[in-house]
């Protein structure tokens, strides 16, 4: 047994010495064997006893995550659940996250998911779960501890580093439903898609926005669009390259870099363009990784978009899946990816072209506002003639109907845009893309 043991740790670390070219084969097997003694002496020494199997995937695991904070092993159990997420259906609280100064750093809540409910953000630390430290843990540690059956509650202590601060959340677990792609028709004929994360839906959802869109704008063409990447985190790099591809003629989208040459691509853009050409923002935000950058880097290169928001994430860097034996996978970093331009993003971000920070808005109490209400000897109005007044302006010919009008998810559009609130940003993407495609039928006249 100790002997089939001590083999099977030989042959996972071989595999990996062995694409070492510059240690010698003697060097590598000192190693090894080094290796394959501490492992004894844990197994037979330990003030307690120790599975063999868990000291091996440990093994493998702080072989990976001594690469970098993006290269894991994958249990079976961890292995399926990243597979069920790139189809955008999963359980957990809803965040994608990396391992940064031994805690886990929220790298971005998925809209409308439990953990953006809960008021959580991106840069967000999380230094305890359930009253355990995350200190010690691995990643992947980290992330079983979040999941957890349906319904049940999960206690985190979050430290943010903005606000100089730390304090308790308590999130109830769901069933994370993703659509990740969402739109609306602005003022103008002005088309907004939201991409909230990169899976499979994209390629599947962009072609029924744009259709839906130029419906709704009366069967004419989009004036211009604002494409929204705030806070996501990434996903899938084919549908990178779809959503890029979406925009553009002709032209490089992203080229990867790796040490095997199989890593080594450069991927072109197919002509046409899905909305001919019209004004174009991105909105990017510290949220917005990986794909996200590929999609924005590659449309501000070409000068097909007007990047907007605040620098984004910075990981440059792309994963490679590989399945294991026993059902088991590792997550593992093969190469960088460039933009167009040869520019590589990683721990850099993208630099909008215009810097558009969120608006900080304040609670005023009513005697901060200067209006005649506050103005000392006002005349009052009879409340009663008041009410008998704005009841008779409700009755109005012509007024909207708040309940009329849905959204594609069906909730009234009205309440919705009452709950949520200002988006600065995008009402300032909005009125670029309104002054652009002004500027540009002035021009086309």
């Amino acid at each position: 047994m100790k002997r089939i043991l001590l083999l099977t740790v030989l042959s996972v670390f071989t595999v990996v010495g062995a694409q070492n070219a510059q240690a010698t084969s003697r060097d590598i097997y000192r190693q090894l064997d080094l290796l394959a003694h501490v492992f004894e002496k844990v197994r037979t020494n330990y003030v307690e006893e120790v599975s063999e199997t868990k000291l091996i995937e440990a093994a493998i695991s702080g072989l990976l995550t001594s690469l970098d904070p993006h290269s894991s092993y994958m249990p079976p159990e961890s292995y399926d659940n990243m597979r069920e997420q790139t189809k955008g259906e999963f359980g957990g609280l809803g965040i994608e996250v990396t391992m940064e100064s031994g805690v886990v750093k929220i790298v971005s809540p998925i809209e409308d998911t439990p953990a953006d409910r809960a008021g959580l953000e991106s840069g967000d630390m999380i230094i305890q779960i359930d009253g355990e430290d995350v200190q010690g843990m691995t990643l992947n540690d980290a992330v079983e501890k979040m999941r957890g059956p349906i319904g049940t509650k999960i206690n985190l202590k979050i430290f943010r580093e903005e606000e100089k601060r730390t304090f308790d959340v308590t999130i109830v677990r769901d069933k994370i439903k993703i659509r990740s792609v969402r739109w609306d028709l602005k003022d103008g004929g002005i088309g907004y898609v939201r991409v909230s994360t990169f899976n499979e839906q994209v390629e599947e959802l962009l072609p029924k926005a744009m259709k839906e869109l130029v419906a709704d704008n009366g069967g004419k063409d989009l004036n211009g669009l604002v494409l929204d990447l705030r806070n996501n985190p990434g996903g899938l790099l084919t549908q990178a390259i779809y959503l890029a591809d979406a925009f553009l003629d002709k032209g490089e989208i992203v080229s990867t870099k790796g040490r095997i040459e199989g890593q080594n691509s450069r991927n072109y853009a197919k002509e046409g363009d899905v909305i001919k050409g019209a004004p174009m923002v991105v909105l990017i935000n510290g949220g917005s990784a990986s794909a996200s950058e590929i999609v924005s880097g590659a449309l501000q290169d070409h000068k097909r978009a007007v990047i907007m928001g605040t620098k984004s994430f910075g990981k440059g860097s792309v994963q490679t899946i590989i399945s294991l034996p026993g059902g088991a996978g590792m997550r593992l970093t093969t190469a960088l990816y460039y933009t167009p331009s040869g520019r590589s993003i990683q721990a850099t971000g993208i630099v909008p072209d215009i810097e558009v920070k969120p608006a900080e808005i304040k609670e005023q109490s009513a005697s901060e506002y200067v209006s005649e209400a506050n103005l000392r000897g006002h005349i009052e109005v009879n409340r009663d003639d008041k009410k008998k007044a704005d009841d008779k302006a409700d009755k109005k010919p012509g007024k909207k109907d708040k309940s009329a009008k849905k959204d594609k998810d069906g909730k009234d559009k009205a309440d919705a845009a009452e709950d949520a609130p200002f988006d600065y940003q995008l009402d300032r993407a909005l009125g670029v893309v309104k002054a652009l495609s002004i500027w540009k039928q002035r021009d086309a006249s």
